[in-house]
């Protein structure tokens, strides 16, 4: 074991632990409630990354998503190699990136990148327009193609990610879509939990979701993902937002974020754990999560609306 191993596997004794909670949707698989993704960062050395994954792993996670163009197939590496030798019990999600290129190949690839023969569930990625969802169901399109690498082996499950209410209520009443993943966190619209959530419940649809930190606009001054603004006011927190001092944009605390998304209770809350310092605030936040009250869950969604003013488009909202 390197020197790194060692370092990472240390810290993982002082994580809480988790457990499988609830069926994703008609799957059969028991998930735990949280799931690892945001895996791929090319400055790091994919040793480093692979025993980040395995510490969320040793945490009691089970269920992780990749995609090829998290980090130019980066990712993908990365979760090939920490599965090696533990795959069994973990629910492996990957995406088929281009929705306009044959579905087949791009499966391939991606499953010589994991060096493995199969995941558990592919979904088309980013399906973010009714037009688009509307072409990959046409007879003889690309969901046909995804679904003959089911029968053939290639995976045991289909679906979709999207960012518009719009694709994934045409999703859940066309049917055939085992999993979906969505938005769900303090500043996405409201359809996506008023509706779009409980009407997969209803169906039976499992549900994925993401975006319980809004691309880290509501935890730090940034356009999304770790971007940076062009100018950041500087100020002091404080835990229930901003203190007097300087002129620091509004944030939300990750506990805060975390106690909002698993209030609204998708199966599976999908955080990003590219990084130990993350893992220990997602997991311990989840470890001490209870669920928010209505008044509770307004006053963050109007934190949050604060948090995200001039940060840039949230790309996950449309506007119709």
């Amino acid at each position: 074991m390197t020197r790194a191993s060692e370092e990472q596997g240390s810290l993982a004794a002082a994580l809480p632990r988790f457990s499988p909670r609830r069926e994703l949707g008609r799957t059969g698989f028991i998930a735990t409630q949280l799931g690892i993704g945001d895996l791929a960062d090319r400055k790091l050395p994919l040793e480093t990354c692979v025993a980040t994954l395995r510490r969320a792993l040793d945490a009691g996670l089970n269920l992780v998503d990749t995609a090829p163009n998290y980090e130019d197939g980066y990712s993908e590496q990365i979760v090939g190699a920490a599965l090696a030798g533990r795959r069994a019990g973990i629910f492996l999600i990957d995406k088929v990136d281009h929705l306009d290129r044959p579905v087949r190949p791009q499966v391939g690839e991606s499953l010589a990148r994991l060096k493995l023969p199969m995941v558990e569930l592919f979904v088309f990625h980013s399906v973010s327009s009714l037009e688009a969802y509307e072409r990959l169901v046409l007879p003889g399109g690309a969901w046909q193609e995804l679904e003959a690498c089911r029968k053939d082996g290639l995976c045991r499950f289909v679906g979709l990610s999207s960012h518009d209410p719009q694709v994934l209520r045409a999703a859940l009443d066309r049917g055939g879509a085992d999993v979906l993943m969505f938005p769900v966190g303090p500043y996405v619209d409201p359809r996506y939990t008023d509706e779009i959530l409980p009407r997969a419940k209803e169906r039976g649809v499992g549900s994925v979701c993401f975006k319980t930190f809004g691309a880290g606009k509501l935890l730090g001054d940034c356009s999304g993902y770790g971007q940076p603004l062009a100018e950041r006011p500087r100020g002091k927190l404080s835990s229930g937002g901003v203190e007097a001092v300087g002129a620091l944009l509004p944030r939300l605390e990750v506990e805060e974020c975390v106690a909002y998304t698993l209030t609204q209770d998708p199966d599976v809350a999908l955080l990003g754990m590219s990084f130990p310092n993350e893992q220990d605030a997602a997991l311990q936040a989840a470890a001490r999560y209870r669920p928010l009250s209505p008044a509770e869950l307004g006053a963050l969604r109007t934190r949050a609306e604060q948090a995200v003013q001039g940060k840039g488009p949230c790309w996950w909202n449309p506007s119709a």
